[in-house]
């Protein structure tokens, strides 16, 4: 019973670690998918290809997975002690935080995409708060000083000798974070536009890392007036991932197809049917993040949630 307690243990957090690299993508029909030519992804506002699902498998259950994951967007951070009361993270998170319900108010792949309208059970995403004078400056300010600060890391091997680690180098996708740790815990309690947590690039037929924007992150902990003074709530959402049941292990199985029961894409999103599937609970994983991509010409999509379209012209 040790062994296989342990077994599953590593199979979820190899899954949680991996999964947080990919969610970006639509893997939700990846399965279906996987037959289909590829399409090469080219510098242009358009859909992003499904990456092959074997790779995916690979991403969270191989021991490279967790090792590309820095600490600070693991499963705990320090800060408040959140509520064991909470079943379901769907109207508020663990720290009382209040979260917008995807499916009523940001309906439309347009909006959303895919892959994070398939997370809708599993997601916490921030409320849109009514613009007050100076908000969109704010915003607009934070995409300039973004734009400045990561103009260098169009080469990526600059990010590398800065202390970006490239998560999963052996597994495609459609878009790679490069991570700095060193940046990741400063966040988490101080804002700054030019440290980023992550970079985020893509690659196209004629090159492998195509700059496209960058990821922020802060404390799960962190409040709704937190993160709105970092980037203004009437512009921009934050999101976290929630309601992660993981798999026992002779049911890992079950992480992946075109209906997955367990993990962040599953069907299980409540403590009471993880338990009464034999699986690991958690209400909440990771950190508060955020993607801003600063080389979109329109203001809104410079804070899109759809991470299923390029964002490079």
């Amino acid at each position: 019973m040790q062994n296989r307690s342990l077994a599953s243990n590593l199979g979820i957090y190899s899954y949680v670690a991996g999964a947080i690299w990919v969610v970006s993508d639509s893997i939700c029909r990846a399965a279906k998918r996987a037959l289909a030519p590829k399409l090469d992804m080219k510098a242009t506002r358009r859909k992003r290809p499904a990456p092959f699902y074997g790779a995916f498998v690979l991403t969270f259950l191989s021991g490279s997975a967790f090792l590309g994951v820095p600490p600070q967007l693991t499963l705990q951070s320090p800060g408040q002690q959140p509520s064991a009361t909470v079943e379901s993270v769907t109207t508020t998170d663990l720290y009382h935080n209040p979260c917008d319900t995807m499916m009523d108010t940001m309906k439309g792949m347009s909006v959303m995409g895919e892959s994070m309208e398939a997370m809708t059970n599993h997601m916490c995403i921030t409320p849109a708060r009514p613009e007050l004078s100076g908000d969109k400056d704010h915003a607009k300010a934070v995409v300039d000083q973004v734009r400045t600060a990561i103009e260098k890391y169009k080469d990526y091997k600059k990010a590398i000798a800065d202390g970006y680690i490239q998560a999963n180098p052996t597994v495609d996708q459609p878009q790679f974070h490069f991570t700095n740790d060193a940046n990741a815990k400063y966040a988490d309690t101080v804002f700054d536009p030019t440290r980023p947590t992550s970079l985020l690039y893509y690659h196209t037929a004629q090159k492998r890392f195509v700059l496209e924007g960058v990821m922020f992150t802060t404390r799960p902990s962190a409040s709704e007036d937190e993160l709105n003074r970092r980037i203004p709530l009437s512009v921009a959402r934050w999101h976290k991932h929630t309601n992660f049941c993981g798999a026992p292990a002779e049911k890992v199985k079950e992480y992946f197809g075109e209906h997955p029961k367990f993990g962040m894409f599953g069907s299980i999103h409540t403590r009471s049917a993880c338990v009464a599937e034999g699986g690991t609970f958690l209400p909440e994983v990771f950190t508060w993040m955020i993607h801003v991509f600063p080389y979109e010409s329109d203001f809104t999509n410079q804070f899109s949630t759809n991470d299923d379209i390029s964002h490079v012209h």
